[in-house]
């Protein structure tokens, strides 16, 4: 478990019953809780292997009440998105938001909605009929709300394992794809991450000492071993397993590193191995930067326009901005948390990490829902 304890300050600031904003992912569960000005004052995050069982979304339930006891009440207001419906726990991802929002229902209790885009909030029971517009929908709620902050921006959401790509155009949400499928052909998804993803899964040549190799496709390395040598990678964000669930440290990392091209870590120097890690990092930000462009191109409005970076990974997302020679946006800016003093930077660091589910809170404690403008 990672995040800010809520200080007695914002305790008291709390009028009402608080809003527990939800992202429930196939590898962490994400909860804020915005004050009564409807900025976020308290964000956590835990590790949540959906894949391994639903009684690991138990725990983090439990885990939940541990922190904010308040959330235990009748009174306490749930809303929640999702993506660890198409974990492969479940036979397909109808069964997979029936499962998820049963659960949650049953624990959180009669004031639990789901976020639906235009479908608006539901229950439990009704997620069952109109499952589609749930499930995989933390991209839009986190979309959804930065509309209403910046009329013209590409949100740029880099996480453990996935990126999004969103245009927000005119004060509209205007993504090409509606679903998983659909925006990884038009480029809004990107299954590439900075703490899970398979190095493999980046590249399969790469260039080390001047020559250019053939990449093992075997799980040795994982983007964490990347960003734990570059210095980028925040401990706190790395709470999963290393590829060999060995020690997460940089010497750890050399070792992983190096068998991805058949070395051992000691056939090289530190400075080498650093370097290596940085021609790695540079091959990610290029698949990035080619779906950023895709996105981009398919909407001439934002030629000039902000990216908004989110997620653990959006050094990454300030990088394509340099690059592209935009103005860069932090998340948390947006939501009101400017990292002023050690305690407030790591609220802001949380709350950026942790957009989805910040997002569906301030949507909920705000009252506001848009009109989403989307294509097939």
């Amino acid at each position: 478990m990672r995040g800010r304890v809520m200080t007695a300050a914002h305790a008291a600031s709390m009028v009402g019953a608080p809003v527990f904003g939800w992202d429930v992912g196939g590898a962490h569960v994400k909860v804020s809780v915005a004050d009564a000005s409807g900025v976020p004052c308290d964000v956590a995050q835990w590790a949540c292997p959906l894949w391994q069982g639903l009684d690991h979304l138990e725990r983090a339930i439990d885990h939940v009440f541990e922190r904010w006891p308040e959330a235990r009440a009748a009174a306490a207001q749930h809303v929640i998105t999702m993506t660890g419906e198409m974990v492969d726990l479940f036979p397909d991802r109808a069964a997979g938001v029936r499962g998820l929002s049963g659960v949650l229902a049953a624990r959180l209790g009669p004031r639990t909605r789901f976020f639906a885009g235009a479908d608006g909030w539901l229950d439990a029971a009704a997620c069952a009929e109109k499952w589609r517009a749930v499930a995989s929908a933390n991209w839009l709620a986190t979309a959804q709300w930065l509309a209403t902050r910046v009329p013209d921006a590409l949100l740029v959401d880099i996480g453990s394992t996935t990126t999004d790509i969103i245009p927000v155009v005119g004060g509209r949400v205007v993504a090409q794809g509606t679903n998983d499928a659909a925006r990884l052909v038009s480029g809004e998804l990107v299954y590439q991450g900075v703490v899970r993803t398979p190095l493999c899964g980046v590249a399969h040549q790469i260039v080390f000492r001047d020559q250019t190799t053939n990449v093992m496709n075997e799980w040795f390395a994982t983007s964490a071993d990347v960003y734990r040598l570059t210095g980028e990678l925040w401990p706190a964000h790395d709470q999963h397993p290393a590829a060999d669930n060995g020690p997460k440290t940089e010497a750890a990392s050399r070792v992983r590193l190096a068998r991805m091209i058949g070395f051992d870590a000691a056939d090289a120097t530190e400075t080498e191995w650093r370097r290596f890690a940085q021609r790695w990092r540079h091959e990610q930000l290029a698949i990035l930067a080619t779906n950023l462009s895709r996105v981009r191109v398919a909407h001439p409005a934002l030629a000039g326009a902000p990216i908004v970076g989110a997620g653990c990974g959006r050094f990454l997302a300030a990088a394509l901005a340099g690059h592209d020679g935009r103005d860069y946006i932090d998340f948390a800016v947006l939501a009101g948390v400017t990292p002023a003093g050690a305690q407030q930077a790591d609220l802001a660091e949380w709350v950026a990490t942790c957009a989805p589910g910040v997002a569906v809170a301030l949507l909920a404690g705000t009252g506001i829902h848009l009109e989403v403008a989307q294509t097939a």
